[in-house]
């Protein structure tokens, strides 16, 4: 008998969408994080925050998360001229 092992194949979609994000201020940790995300109707809380790291275009800061869910993985923007965040990035999994 044979027996093959796959790796686990995770698919990543590149999208560029306004997204519903709640965000909490600790005023003890000096951190504001996001917590929970609204995509398609569906509510996601967040388990982890993976990166994150600013950069700018123009003038603008732009803040990019990346966070995990229960089932999906983000890639979360934020617009500090307007305060609008938007998804870049979804995954269906977490690597290994």
């Amino acid at each position: 008998m044979t027996c093959f092992v796959f790796p686990s194949v995770i698919m990543i979609q590149d999208i560029k969408a306004p997204i519903t994000t709640y965000m909490v201020y600790d005023h003890k940790k000096n951190t504001a994080l996001p917590v929970k995300i609204l995509w398609e109707n569906r509510e996601y809380r967040i388990t982890k925050i993976g990166m994150h790291y600013r950069y700018r275009v123009g003038n603008t800061l732009m803040h990019v998360f990346t966070v995990v869910t229960a089932s999906i993985s983000f890639k979360l923007v934020l617009d500090t001229d307007n305060l609008f965040w938007t998804v870049e990035q979804i995954a269906d999994g977490i690597p290994d």
